[in-house]
Formats: structure tokens, sequence, C-alpha cells
């Protein structure tokens, strides 16, 4: 198999041909020999792990393609530094934290400036009431002034907030800009006209709720017995964010936003006497409990007990930010860690599957027999795994897989696993024994078959010995009509009869197999493909019945006979729809570059490539023409328009190219798979349902694609149009949802 070697800054890449028993430490010379990296100063890494000279490639369960990072490291007096941080990037950690960098051209001495140096306001004093925007949530909250200081030359207000109920005593420091009078006096509606800027009460995520207070500029006013409403524009902060065609909950209080006056012209004593004692209201932070001091919450508390006392024993983890009470936790704690991080039992990482800087990894379990062998199956494809499963159909998926023509051909077997089309990586029959077989895979195996193209003889499985990690062996025992054998058994259409067989009336209404044949198949038949493995359509079980095989053993054999529509790949019509549908040999990413790279070939570049080949006339491939019936159906979908037109850019490239782009646009954002019972959001987005009753579930109300804000109470309509079209190209993938 192949691996992709890439360094950390992404410069140098390559691709290397390797076991799944290579050793790291030899890995690091094949390194060495493309980066031209010392191996004392290789230090590799595969999804966080630290890879050691002893392990190997199995050890860490690295795949086909998957991508390993080479880091340098550093040295320090002439020994490679594994542990330590680089001298120079302590240097800059000292400089960041003394507030000099190398970037801003200041020395030592200028780190003195910036000393805090009390200050006389124009416009405020110390204890003001005031409105102070918060630069993370961008609303303005009630806060008191502290104290007056220049800092650098600049006005600086040190000021903690004065909300309702706030045990917060922390304060922090704001400039001039982000502070004003405190808000205090209540409009009227009636005296409210378009274009003024008032402050009002706003919930981002579900405007019906309350929110946090916003400046809001007035664009629409509807006044009448029923109804009093206001439209505008949500100003966010400074006003440099701002949200548009916003509706107002006017039943609760709107606020005139009160402009600074100069310590000289201001009221003290009015202004004390119109300020209210009690704060405006803000959104409650825990829904489950509204805030409810005397109320048990393990939303909001410790998630063990729910009690609220004790805060300062509480511990938060860093992960969830869920809260833990130190003596609820399994074993319990006396004293807060001294570690700056912290995660709960829930999040906390098993320690036994983290392979720290020079530790040694845990060996896996051997299932096999012959425990402790060291057998290497080579540089070949023979042990490469799934790196992606089939979720267009479900795993007991019957007849034609969506999307797969009859003539398309894959390198490796595994591919054909992922593509769906015969899940067993080795096994030649993929089947339930109390349902029925599901396709079937002829390669030579068994001296018995016969292939006649338009119909083949079978054998069964079973009856050899595949101890000691064998793929094949010969003949040993009688077969039996159990498990794979019944499973093809019960696909014909006749009663079951494990002593003598049986035969279908009519072999038509059989259960359609999917068959596949593979290379291995030409020693004994003209039908195979010379390379790869190709899908020739559906078979259905004609008879089967037990025989003497010429192992000398009893043997089940089967008669399938071909029942597609589709011309079959060896026929010259099937020949020629190949060739206009433009299928060819479909290789594994990476694959051909690592074969190049294996064979001492050079890529060339495009332009090379253009300049050397001759012209070459392609033939043309056949567009894929859409059913009346999904015409109907697409134009009807009205909402997704944009996203059909798109695909029908592709029907000049033919059903495969067509069904993959549609595979991709409607591909649900959340689980990565074609929408299932899609919603169609405000904002032209598609989501399955179920993702996006999921993600209402941990109160995000906003669209999981681009974030737009969706109303809590967002009434998820199934877009029927789509999901029907849907079902009509992809038949059979609802049964995996």
């Amino acid at each position: 198999m192949y691996v992709q070697v890439v360094t950390i800054d992404g410069k140098n890449k390559t691709v290397l041909n390797v076991s799944k028993l290579t050793k790291i430490a030899q890995l690091k010379k094949d390194i060495e020999n493309e980066f031209d990296i010392p191996r004392s100063k290789q230090a590799l890494f595969f999804r966080g792990k630290h890879l050691e000279d002893d392990g190997t490639l199995y050890d860490y369960s690295i795949n086909i393609n998957n991508v390993i990072q080479v880091m340098m490291k550093s040295e320090q007096n002439g020994t490679p530094e594994v542990v330590k941080r680089n001298e120079k990037v302590e240097k800059a950690i000292k400089k960041v934290s003394k507030g000099m960098t190398k970037e801003s051209g200041k020395d030592e001495d200028e780190g003195k400036e910036g000393k805090e140096m009390v200050a006389v306001s124009e416009y405020y004093k110390v204890g003001d009431a005031i409105d102070c925007t918060d630069t993370l949530v961008g609303a303005w909250y009630e806060a008191l002034i502290l104290k007056i200081f220049k800092k650098s030359n600049v006005m600086m207000y040190r000021v903690k907030w004065d909300l309702a109920d706030s045990k917060d005593d922390e304060s922090f420091d704001v400039e001039e800009k982000m502070i004003r009078p405190r808000a205090w006096k209540i409009l009227n509606f009636n005296d409210l006209d378009i274009g003024h800027k008032v402050m009002v009460n706003y919930n981002l995520e579900n405007p019906k709720e309350v929110g946090s207070w916003y400046d809001f500029t007035i664009t629409k006013i509807k006044n009448v017995s029923s109804c009093k409403e206001l439209n505008g524009t949500i100003h966010i902060g400074d006003g440099s964010r701002s949200i548009e065609n916003c509706n107002i909950n006017t039943k609760l209080d709107i606020f005139q936003i009160e402009k600074p006056l100069s310590l000289s012209e201001r009221d003290d004593d009015l202004i004390a006497s119109k300020i209210p004692e009690t704060r405006r209201p803000l959104p409650v932070k825990c829904s489950h409990c509204k805030d409810n001091p005397r109320k048990n919450c393990k939303e909001c508390s410790c998630r063990k007990c729910g009690k609220k006392s004790d805060p300062h024993l509480q511990l938060l983890c860093d992960e969830c930010d869920d809260a833990y009470h130190l003596a609820c936790l399994d074993p319990p704690l006396t004293e807060i860690p001294d570690d700056d991080d912290w995660y709960c039992p829930d999040c906390k990482i098993n320690t036994n599957e983290v392979v720290k800087v020079g530790e040694k990894i845990v060996p896996k379990k051997k299932h096999s027999k012959t425990v402790g062998t060291t057998r290497d199956w080579g540089k070949g494809m023979a042990c490469v795994g799934r790196t992606k499963i089939c979720t267009l159909v479900p795993i007991f998926h019957v007849g034609p897989i969506p999307g797969i023509e009859v003539g398309m051909m894959w390198k490796f077997r595994f591919q054909v696993s992922e593509a769906g089309v015969h899940r067993p990586h080795v096994a030649g029959i993929h089947g339930r024994a109390d349902q029925g077989a599901y396709s079937i895979a002829l390669s030579g195996g068994y001296e018995d078959d016969l292939d006649n193209g338009d119909e083949f003889y079978y054998t069964g499985s079973g009856g050899r010995d595949l101890s000691g990690n064998k793929r094949t062996a010969k003949q040993s025992s009688d077969q039996q009509l159990t498990l794979m054998n019944k499973a093809l058994a019960l696909s014909c259409e006749a009663p079951l009869d494990e002593k003598n067989g049986g035969e279908a009336v009519n072999w038509k209404k059989g259960r359609p197999i999917r068959v596949l044949r593979n290379f291995k198949l030409a020693k004994h038949s003209s039908y195979a493909p010379k390379e790869g493995n190709r899908y020739d359509g559906i078979y259905k079980v004609v008879k089967y019945w037990p025989e003497t095989g010429q192992s000398g053993f009893k043997v089940w054999r089967y008669l399938l006979r071909r029942d597609d529509p589709t011309p079959a790949p060896w026929t010259p019509s099937g020949k020629e729809r190949i060739a206009k549908l433009g299928l060819k040999m479909i290789y594994p990413e990476g694959y051909q570059e690592a074969q190049e790279k294996k064979n001492g070939i050079k890529r060339k570049s495009d332009d090379e490539a253009d300049s050397s080949c001759e012209s070459v006339v392609k033939k043309p491939k056949s567009a894929f023409k859409l059913s009346s019936e999904m015409k109907k159906l697409i134009r009807q979908d009205s909402v997704n328009a944009k996203l059909w037109n798109q695909c029908d850019e592709l029907l000049t490239e033919g059903k495969q190219a067509y069904f993959e782009k549609v595979s991709t646009e409607f591909a649900c954002i959340v689980c990565q798979d074609l929408v299932f019972n899609p919603v169609t959001t405000p904002c032209s987005h598609n989501i399955c349902i179920t993702c996006l009753k999921r993600s209402f579930a941990v109160q995000s109300y906003a669209c999981p694609m681009c974030r737009t804000v969706l109303d809590k109470n967002y009434e998820m309509n199934i877009n029927k149009n789509l999901s029907s079209i849907l079902l009509l190209m992809f038949p059979g993938y609802d049964k995996s949802r």
C-alpha cells in the first residue's frame, strides 16, 4: 500500500510505498532519502499520536493514503530537543509577556510606558451609573465607574457590571467610546417616529423571547388597536455590524439613548432620582431552572447533585463547561487540582489510547489463532482496509446500487466494498441465512465453477481449511447448506430443500443478485475483465443442487442467469455503451501517483503533457436525459431552482456525473450524507429533519450551514418535492436512514 508524508509547514509532500508491518524506524529512513532530513531530527505524527521507532504502521492503524506529518526537532548543545521548547520560542514568549515583540520595534525601556495616571473626565466621575457595551455580545449592559485614569495618553475607565443578582465584583478597563450615561427615560410608543435611534431589547436567536439591549433605528411603525410593532435595524457594538428587518417585542420598555453632558451642565440629583433601582430584564442563562437560585438544576450547576451551593468548590470541565462539586466526583477530591486543564468523566480521554513522546504503544490484540506471527503481506494492497463506508444504501440493500452503472470497474476489492456493490473484502457471497443473498463475486476460486457469460455455474462456500490466516485452500470436507450457501438457495424462487435442492418454476421471479467479476477469473473465463473488478449487472438463481465435486467431496452448485435490461459489458452494444458513458478504471486516490513513483516515472506537468501528447479525438459521451416525472418534480422544487440549474450543467457528462453532482449539492452539512426527509431553510439550505431537530435540542437555533438565525419555534416542514426526487434517483437510500 502507500501513504502520504507531509512536513508540518506543508512545503514538502511525497508518497511512499510501504507495508502494514513497516517499522517507523524504516519509514524514517525513506523520509530521509526523500526530504534530506536526518532521522535523528524527525518527529512523526499521525492523528495526534507521536510515532515511536519500534512501532509499525499496523500498530498505529495507518491505512492506505493516510497522511503522516513530519516535524523537525530542534537542537540544544548539539543534542535533539524533544521535550523542552526551542530557545528562540522561549525568548519570544518572554518578549510577549513583557509586552514587546519583534514586529513592534520597541525596546525594554518602552515597556515602562503605559503607567496609570489618575485623570479627570469632562463627562463622568467615579460612581456614575453608566451603560457599557460588551465587546463579545455587542449589547449594552448596566455598569458603574470605579476609577478614571489615563494610560499612554488615552482616557480609560475602570468599571464593573451593575446587574441584578450579580455577585461578580471583577472590574475591567474600557475606553470612553465603550460607555455612555445610563438610559433611564422610557419612551411612549405613540411618540416614536421613523428614523429615531433608541435602545430596545432583542434576542438574536429567538426574537420572541427576552434578549439583550441594543441600539435600534426605526424604519417601520405599525400602530393599530390589535397590534403595535416596530421594524428596523439592530446595531451591534460600535455600529460596525447591524441586522436589518428586525421586529421588536414592544411589550418591553423602549429607552431613549442618553447623550453625555459635561459635569458643569448636568444635575446629579435629578439623574440619581430618575435612574430606577431595578435593573433592566436580561435573558435567563439557564432555560431549565430560569436562574432560580432556590431550585436544584443539573444544567447550570453540579451535574451530579444539581445543588447550587459552594460554587467555589465546583470544577468546570475545560471541554464541555459542565460543573462538578469536588465531593461529587468519583473518587471525590479534597482540593482543586493543580493542573491547568481539568476534564469531566465524560470528556476525559482514555490515557491508554494516547501515546506520548517517548512512550511505547500498547500492542494490538491478535484475533487469529497464530498469535505472535510476524508474517508480512508485503507492500501490496492485500491488507488494505476500507477508508469509507457506503451510506447511500443499507448493507442489506437488494438490487442495483443507485449511480452504479453496468460495466463500472474498480482496481481493488476494497473499493467495490466502499461503493456498496459487494461488501465483503474476500468472501465470494454476501447475504444472510434468514433473508437471502445480495451479491456474488466471481474470481475462479473453485475448480467446479463454469462461466458462460449470460449464465454461470457457481460453487458454494465452505469445506476448506482456512486456518493459519489462509485466504484459499483445497477442498477437504463436504459443504453444508448453511450460512451463505443457504442465503444463495433462499434467493431461488423454489422451496428450500436442504437435501435435494430445488429449481425455480419462474426463475425471473427470484431475488436479484449483483454479480461482480474479478480479473483472476480470466484464467478460466473469456468473460472476465483483464484488470480489476467489474460490475456485470443483475443475475438470478435458476436452480441449486448438491453433487460430488472434482475434489471428491460434496459441494453445492448454483445456476445463475442474467436478468438485466442493460447490455452485458462484453457484448458490442455493451462496449459501445461503456464508451459513451466514458467509464474507466476507478483507482484509489493517490494510487497512480504512488505507482509512478514506485516505477521511477516522473509525472509530467499539465503544460508538458499538452505539448508532448498528440491531440486525440475523444468519443462524445452520451448525455443523460431526465424522465418526464423527474422534470416535473424538479420544476415544482422551486426553492432549490439554483441548485438544480447547477446540476443540469453536468447532464451532458452522463448519468454518473449528474448523480454525483446531485449527491454533492444535496448533502446534509451535519451528517455528510444525502439529505433524508429534507427541510429547506429560509436561507435555501437543505438539512435532514432529524439533524435539524438535534441542533435545536442543544438550543442552537440557527442554520447549521450558514448560521442564519432561525426562530426557536421554527416549523420544520419536509420538502416533499425534493424528497420524492431523491427517492426516484436513489431508490432504497431511505432504508439505511
